[in-house]
């Protein structure tokens, strides 16, 4: 397919992953608290939600990736929207906590078969081995999901409530979503670019590839717990280190454009150099941001731009990455299988800190995020030598 008849494609799922993380991983920045103060629940158990929903996805993300190597993306991404819708409803109507974590099962399930790894595997079973440039202007456009959604979920709870809300964006995945999987996604080509024998292969890893599979599950533990954290507990860790609110909300606003920024430097490079060089990068970009916070230096701002822009290389790397090391294949099964590792580590690891802050304190804290990131510089330079 030429790359004048890729841009609707891409672009339609530019829009349906705005939607989705806006709708799912992002919807609780905004929502959590209005939603604790109507109904009384307790806020750790709402924002809970989002734990129980990752979880999920984290299960789920292995048949996921199996189903889109075999079938193509289209009807798991038409499944996506429609459970979504059915979950966020379900928020909508829950009379009590037992029924929104129920929702959130529900949304959990959409995550799985909606968010990056998904639509990653999707891109991959299109396009092959030459789904790199696709996949990585797809993470400039979910670049934006924060930057759309949360200026929108404000507005729309102010306009109708947080159920209302819920209400606006099931409606926007069954009359934007769908449609757009349904009209714009193309069927996958009959067979894949290189297929092994039998209707249903079993991916087998041995050696240096089975070597590679395991430290790339661990960088995106390790990336996912880290994310996670430095996500829900910024702004306290900031504030524990003597900045005040309204900066640190300032300050953890750089995070967004450096995301995007970095992700445009690396659409520059059209795909010159190996990805393992974008991963060694994010990480280490990474790493140098939270060690600055963790030691305490007074150029936060820099930390956090740092920080920001290894993130935002580290979306594309974890798309990049598996289709150059393990082809385009077994590239949705694989991916499949990697995303669950990652996921449940950040259903997990904003509980885990929370603990840590709690009995330990803000540098314990630091100290831990310092730690994670360093090591994952460790295993993306491990990978060099087993690629």
């Amino acid at each position: 397919m030429t790359t004048s008849r890729r841009w609707p494609v891409i672009s339609a799922l530019g829009l349906i992953q705005i939607l989705t993380w806006g709708s799912s991983f992002y919807f609780l920045s905004v929502l959590a608290a209005p939603m604790s103060k109507d109904t009384g629940w307790p806020l750790g158990w709402v924002i809970g939600g989002l734990s129980l929903g990752l979880l999920v996805a984290g299960l789920v993300s292995p048949r996921v990736g199996a189903f889109i190597g075999e079938h193509g993306g289209r009807p798991v991404l038409a499944f996506a929207a429609v459970i979504l819708s059915v979950g966020l409803t379900v928020l909508a109507m829950a009379p009590n906590l037992p029924v929104y974590l129920g929702g959130w099962l529900l949304v959990g399930l959409g995550m799985g078969t909606g968010l990056y790894d998904p639509a990653f595997a999707t891109l991959g079973r299109l396009y092959g081995a030459e789904a790199r440039p696709a996949i990585t202007t797809l993470t400039l456009w979910g670049g934006f999901a924060s930057t759309v959604s949360w200026p929108l979920s404000a507005f729309l709870n102010e306009q109708v409530g947080w159920r209302g809300t819920c209400l606006a964006y099931a409606g926007l995945h069954l009359g934007v979503t769908l449609p757009l999987v349904l009209l714009v996604i193309p069927r996958p080509p009959a067979h894949p670019v290189t297929r092994s024998a039998g209707p249903n292969p079993v991916i087998r890893l041995a050696g240096r590839e089975r070597h590679a599979f395991l430290l790339m599950a661990g960088v995106l533990t390790l990336g996912g717990s880290v994310m996670a954290l430095v996500s829900v507990h910024l702004i306290t860790l900031l504030q524990a280190h003597g900045v005040a609110l309204t900066s640190a909300v300032a300050y953890g606003a750089l995070i967004g454009p450096s995301q995007v920024g970095a992700r445009i430097v690396e659409m520059a490079g059209k795909g010159r150099h190996h990805p393992l060089w974008t991963l060694t990068a994010a990480m280490v970009l990474v790493a140098l941001g939270v060690t600055i916070l963790a030691a305490g230096l007074p150029v936060v701002g820099l930390a956090l731009i740092l920080y920001g822009a290894g993130n935002g290389i580290y979306s594309i790397a974890r798309g990049t990455v598996p289709l150059a090391l393990f082809g385009p294949e077994r590239y949705a099964p694989l991916v499949g299988r990697l995303a669950r590792p990652g996921l449940v580590a950040q259903a997990l690891a904003p509980s885990l800190g929370a603990v840590v802050l709690t009995q330990a304190g803000a540098d314990a804290t630091y100290a831990l995020l310092a730690v994670l990131a360093l090591a994952n510089v460790a295993l993306a330079l491990s990978l060099w030598r087993v690629r």
